[in-house]
């Protein structure tokens, strides 16, 4: 029997590992897959030894205060790897963590694939020597990490991005809005502030003090917010009630959510990407802690953060970061949105580029061949 390990740190990790698991085992059912990962790995049959949202965490306060846990992890991986090296470790971006365990397996002459490339591009461009030396094939998403791979002579295949295949949308706008009870006349917003709970904390008071001066500005206008598993909904719904505030909250469907919306409000990271494909307005925010910033400030090489500006090497959706995230900010942009509709339409136009730049669906299967591929060679 083929054995796997497989270590994905965060949600998204745990989505694009759980469907790369699935098209892994329709190859060879009799795989064992273990490692770290999230509910959906689990579901596709991964047996999970820590689970991904204990260590999914960003910034470097951050990770201090999670790091028992996950010194804990990374020490019981080691502990497998040397004591029973798998036929295969397949790594899924979480980098300071992965490459830390990719020592380990080279060591033990375990085969490397990483999945979702560590953006190297925009900080720690050193990474992609160290890269290098220790993974034997990278399978990344976006075309443009290509060339910074084969640069140093790393086999690189790009496969298109996971999310052609997970965001679909199977009603009209004006079809999801009545799904959510929603007026359908009104200019509707959705408010998405990050899937983790520090996240969360620090980005949804701001949106919701956008949203109740966006409430006084427009005359018709509502607020509806997917709320990420995990969240806590009564905190959520105590921000809200605090601001004396109506906003439907919803429960799974996000793409759904997002279709319905003239225009979202969304949190730096996947969730970009997902809006992009949807094909929704957005302006993107983000804020972590002060000294998070400050370090990341010395270290990020990339004049924009938001995948979808990056990916279209211009800032075609406004970010708000840091200081600059506060709802007077967020109500001017969302303001220039919604009522031009030229700078509405031109921005649905660049997303739709977005899409077509991401390659084309299938690539969960794409990297299971490849992952099949260096197990039996």
């Amino acid at each position: 029997m083929k054995k796997v390990l497989i270590v994905a740190g965060e949600a998204s990790g745990d989505l694009h590992g759980s469907r790369l698991v699935n098209a892994l085992l329709k190859m060879d059912p009799d795989i064992h897959v273990y490692g770290i990962g999230g509910e959906k790995m689990k579901e596709e049959g991964v047996k999970t030894i820590f689970n991904a949202s204990e260590l999914a965490v960003v910034g470097i306060v951050e990770v201090l205060t999670h790091f028992r846990i996950i010194l804990a992890a990374f020490q019981k991986l080691k502990q497998l790897i040397r004591e029973e090296p798998p036929d295969l470790l397949i790594l899924i971006d979480y980098p300071d963590f992965n490459l830390r365990l990719a020592r380990t397996a080279r060591k033990k002459g375990v085969p490397i694939l990483y999945y979702i490339s560590p953006q190297v591009w925009a900080w720690r461009k050193d990474r992609v020597k160290q890269i290098a030396r220790l993974v034997n094939r990278m399978a990344v998403v976006f075309p443009f990490e290509v060339p910074i791979y084969q640069k140093e002579k790393v086999p690189v295949e790009f496969v298109g991005h996971p999310l052609l295949d997970v965001v679909k949308v199977h009603l009209s706008p004006e079809e999801a809005r009545k799904k959510f009870g929603l007026e359908l006349a009104a200019v509707t917003i959705g408010l998405l502030p990050g899937s983790r709970k520090g996240e969360m904390q620090r980005i949804l008071p701001p949106l919701l003090d956008a949203a109740k001066i966006l409430k006084e500005k427009l005359s018709a206008v509502q607020f509806i917010l997917p709320l990420a598993s995990g969240l806590n909904e009564e905190e959520v719904q105590g921000m809200i009630e605090e601001r004396g505030l109506t906003v439907r909250v919803a429960h799974g469907e996000i793409y759904e959510v997002i279709n319905a919306c003239s225009l979202a409000i969304v949190a730096s990271g996947t969730a970009t990407l997902e809006t992009a494909i949807v094909g929704t307005p957005m302006v993107i925010v983000y804020r972590v802690s002060f000294l998070t910033y400050l370090i990341g400030r010395m270290m990020i090489g990339v004049k924009n953060i938001g995948m979808v500006n990056i990916v279209a090497g211009k800032e075609i959706c406004p970010e708000l970061i840091q200081g600059a995230a506060n709802p007077q900010r967020i109500v001017q942009e969302a303001m220039k949105i919604v009522q031009t509709p030229a700078v509405c339409q031109r921005m649905k136009e660049e997303l739709r580029g977005i899409r077509e730049k991401l390659g084309q669906p299938g690539a969960s299967l794409r990297v299971a061949q490849i992952a099949y591929e260096m197990m039996v060679s």
